[in-house]
């Protein structure tokens, strides 16, 4: 969007995160994050990759407690039911990742988790900082408030640097923001008014 402005008409942010060391626990989850990444490079080393088992467990990290507790209420689910499907469907969609490229994944863990390089306004792109505030056009940030991958300070931290924004608080989780029964009322409905808002008229 920051490079070519002429080919975006507007930039919608969902769940995206910034300042990597924000919220009250940011810094101890971030060196945390980098930390790992020493390990995963013999995982890496034979593909070029980070395989996608190994992404899911860094999102495992996040929550493992609860990746327990969905499963045991799965388990309590007439298996026929819509909900146990429904339940099924997400999980599939969830796990069905690709390969991570190793520069990919090290920029992620070191750059951004490590070095918090875009809250710092030190990630650059082909030689070019990437800073919200350049950019001109309207902007919509999805920032939903029980998130536990992106804390919500994270994600607003690029709200802030943006000039013309519509920021929408959703009262859901990260996935729940935009694949669960509520994404609808917390998170679509007002997108769609916002799109409208930008809309060329025909």
């Amino acid at each position: 969007a920051l490079r070519r402005p002429d080919r975006v008409r507007a930039l919608a942010l969902l769940a995206t995160p910034w300042d990597f060391h924000a919220g009250p626990d940011g810094p101890r989850r971030a060196r945390t994050a980098a930390a790992l990444l020493p390990g995963l490079e013999t995982m890496m080393a034979p593909t070029g990759a980070l395989p996608v088992d190994a992404i899911q467990s860094l999102f495992a990290l996040l929550d493992p407690f609860g990746i327990a507790q969905k499963f045991r209420a799965f388990a309590r689910l007439d298996p026929r039911s819509e909900r146990a499907e429904l339940f099924v469907a997400l999980e599939d969609w969830l796990n069905d990742g690709i390969p991570l490229p190793a520069p990919v994944a090290r920029q992620c863990l070191a750059g951004w988790y490590g070095r918090n390089e875009p809250g710092r306004l030190a990630w650059h792109v082909a030689g070019q900082v990437v800073d919200p505030a350049g950019w001109d056009g309207p902007a919509f940030a999805g920032i939903p408030h029980r998130d536990r991958i992106v804390p919500p300070e994270s994600a607003l931290a690029a709200a802030l640097r943006l000039r013309n924004v519509k920021t929408h608080l959703a009262p859901a989780g990260h996935i729940s923001m935009v694949a669960g029964g509520g994404a609808e009322t917390a998170l679509w409905q007002p997108f769609r008014a916002w799109l409208d808002t930008v809309a060329t008229p025909a």
